[in-house]
């Protein structure tokens, strides 16, 4: 199979879900319409990106379901990302994991988050005091992406870690961000969610606008069974006076050991104090 000339899969014949799904991620209306839009390169891309934090291995059907692109396509890019070293093939099981080339990126953008090694040791000391997990998160496209995170001694915190995702219209950190981010972001955002999920739109949208508002009032966001039924959080966005881009701070755990009150009422002063020293950086 000839698979040196990766632009042919831009002429797919049955790729048209495909190029609707990447076009409306990529934000940019139709992607062949925008002639600096390379398609090949966003599907490879997107392949990478259906890994999720726990996850070491996907097989190809499961990356065409994810990707929402044909197993025909979704074959060439894998055996073309093998070569390169972006995914390992593990023949025994028939799936690919993340390869070192994949790896050498994540961490090179790890490491270029400074921020991340000044502000563990004062969320650890939060996470303690409230008995929460504490994690400090990036957009990526519709998600909240975990860049740092901090447990309690706690027998019971949430367990997320480094790397994970959670979606942006219904958990604390992602209306966080929502509420500070420009009107015309947001908007672009809401949009491309609503096209995900028509049918829980009015209550997502309810859920955001009560958040803009609520940043406004409470000074945080919140996110008390909407996300999941058994779990609290409160958040704050900022943008570090560096002139980076914005980040959320969350505080949250199993709804039964956190409170509404206790979250609002203790946990968010400090909180706020936290943020006040990140954006200063």
């Amino acid at each position: 199979m000839d698979t040196t000339d990766i632009d042919a899969l831009d002429q797919d014949d049955n790729d048209g879900e495909g190029n609707d799904a990447l076009a409306r991620t990529a934000g940019r209306g139709n992607a062949k319409e925008d002639r600096h839009f390379v398609t090949a390169l966003a599907r490879g891309l997107e392949i990478l990106s259906c890994f999720r934090s726990g996850e070491k291995l996907l097989g190809n059907q499961e990356l065409s379901e994810r990707a929402r692109l044909p197993k025909s396509t979704v074959s060439r890019l894998t055996y073309t990302l093998t070569k390169l070293g972006y995914l390992q093939y593990v023949e025994d099981m028939g799936k690919y994991r993340l390869g070192t080339a994949s790896l050498a990126l994540g961490s090179a953008m790890l490491s270029r988050l400074d921020i991340r090694q000044y502000a563990r040791p004062y969320m650890q000391e939060l996470a303690d005091f409230s008995r929460t997990s504490v994690s400090l998160g990036m957009r990526d496209r519709l998600s909240m992406i975990y860049i740092e995170n901090c447990r309690s001694q706690a027998a019971l915190t949430l367990r997320l870690d480094v790397g994970a995702r959670i979606p942006i219209a219904i958990t604390a950190m992602g209306r966080a961000y929502l509420a500070v981010t420009s009107a015309a972001e947001r908007s672009d955002i809401l949009e491309r969610v609503r096209e995900l999920d028509d049918m829980k739109w009015p209550a997502i949208v309810d859920g955001v606008n009560r958040a803009v508002e609520e940043y406004h009032t409470l000074g945080c966001c919140t996110s008390f069974g909407d996300w999941q039924p058994d779990v609290n959080a409160i958040a704050v966005a900022f943008k570090p006076d560096n002139g980076s881009s914005i980040l959320s701070i969350n505080c949250g755990g199993p709804a039964f050991n956190l409170s509404p009150e206790y979250l609002l009422g203790e946990v968010k002063p400090k909180l706020l104090e936290l943020v006040e020293r990140l954006k200063a950086l």
